[in-house]
């Protein structure tokens, strides 16, 4: 469960400089790629070593593409903001339209899940502790989550601290996340640091 922590963090830290409906911003599909190719195949890489190769994988945040491996057999369902994005990624089973910042609790059942998945999306989230401890509740016990960032994003959707900081900085206050939802191994991870492709962190935890 997620503790009284997330009192240090004043509301102002997840202030948005575009403050309209989410559901405005993401209404039109987006196909396009939000890191490189070289980005992608470390990502689809680590996700090799991560995730289970059978099983139910939960996709928050999802788009027309979830770079899982070519050896995952199991199935994953996805949770975006815009459906046509969604319907086109062959890789997702099912999927829901659902605003996380709008409605932060998860339509799914407990320990529903062997692994969840956050790829380019973290730092667009206004109640993380929530979010957070939703996935806990959904995963089974030691699934992992694997949370992962680069230095894009729309800014003006991104919360204000995660726009104050560096990728360090970023990387401890996802860690700082997970440890307040009740993950209860948390790990970092440098995939790509940057000189001669996107930067790209990750950040696991485990049920």
């Amino acid at each position: 469960m997620a503790t009284s922590a997330w009192k240090k963090l004043p509301a102002e830290a997840f202030a948005k400089v575009d403050a309209d409906d989410d559901e405005l911003f993401y209404a039109a599909p987006r196909f396009v790629m939000h890191i490189d190719e070289a980005a992608v195949d470390a990502l689809t890489r680590f996700y090799t070593m991560r995730l289970p190769r059978n099983g139910v994988i939960l996709d928050l945040m999802s788009s027309w593409v979830s770079h899982l491996p070519q050896s995952f057999t199991g199935k994953a369902i996805g949770q975006g903001m815009n459906a046509e994005e969604l319907a086109a990624n062959p890789r997702l089973d099912a999927f829901t339209v659902h605003n996380l910042n709008l409605e932060s609790k998860l339509p799914y059942g407990d320990s529903t899940f062997d692994a969840a998945l956050c790829c380019v999306g973290v730092q667009y989230l206004v109640r993380p502790d929530v979010v957070f401890s939703e996935v806990a509740r959904v995963l089974r016990r030691d699934a992992p989550i694997v949370i992962s960032f680069s230095n894009r994003c729309f800014p003006t959707k991104a919360v204000a601290i995660w726009r104050s900081l560096d990728s360090r900085g970023r990387a401890d206050l996802v860690t700082y996340y997970l440890r307040n939802a009740g993950f209860h191994r948390v790990e970092q991870h440098i995939l790509c640091d940057g000189t001669v492709s996107d930067p790209l962190a990750a950040v696991v935890g485990y049920a």
